[in-house]
């Protein structure tokens, strides 16, 4: 599962190639975040090998990571969303979910989810509401 897919836009370009991801870049980018700041690099690893993962690269440099943790057939969970801050305010952001989105094998989710401390607006410009029924979700928290 997880069939690769390319977008360039000027010096940019987003793909799913795993073969391309630089997990040290990741790492680097992950310390930028309120969530992921302390998470040990042997996590960050394993948490790419179990995921579809797109990277946002200038050049040849990685600037950006979408991981998405999905079945491929009915939910799909996004998370580690990061753009270097020396990036941010260019619309990469935009372009980068869109493309993510224009996946074949994620197109016709029955369901999407994410979590976020302070990135609401973004995140409703590509159709997230909060929850319709909270009360049917449930978690295991481990810190």
């Amino acid at each position: 599962m997880g069939q690769e897919i390319e977008f360039k836009k000027d010096s940019y370009y987003v793909t799913s190639d795993r073969s391309k991801l630089d997990i040290q870049a990741v790492c680097q980018l992950l310390k930028q975040t309120y969530w992921a700041e302390k998470r040990p690099g042997e996590i960050v690893r394993k948490s790419l090998e179990n995921s579809l993962c797109f990277s946002l690269f200038e050049d040849n440099k990685q600037i950006g990571l979408v991981r998405v943790v999905t079945d491929y057939a009915t939910f799909a969970y996004l998370c580690d969303v990061i753009i270097d801050e020396n990036y941010r305010h260019k619309g990469l952001g935009e372009w980068f979910l869109k493309c993510v989105f224009k996946h074949p094998e994620l197109k016709n989710l029955r369901r999407w989810c994410l979590a976020t401390k302070d990135a609401h607006t973004f995140y409703e410009k590509f159709g997230f509401r909060p929850l319709s029924q909270p009360e049917h979700f449930m978690e295991i928290f481990n810190g």
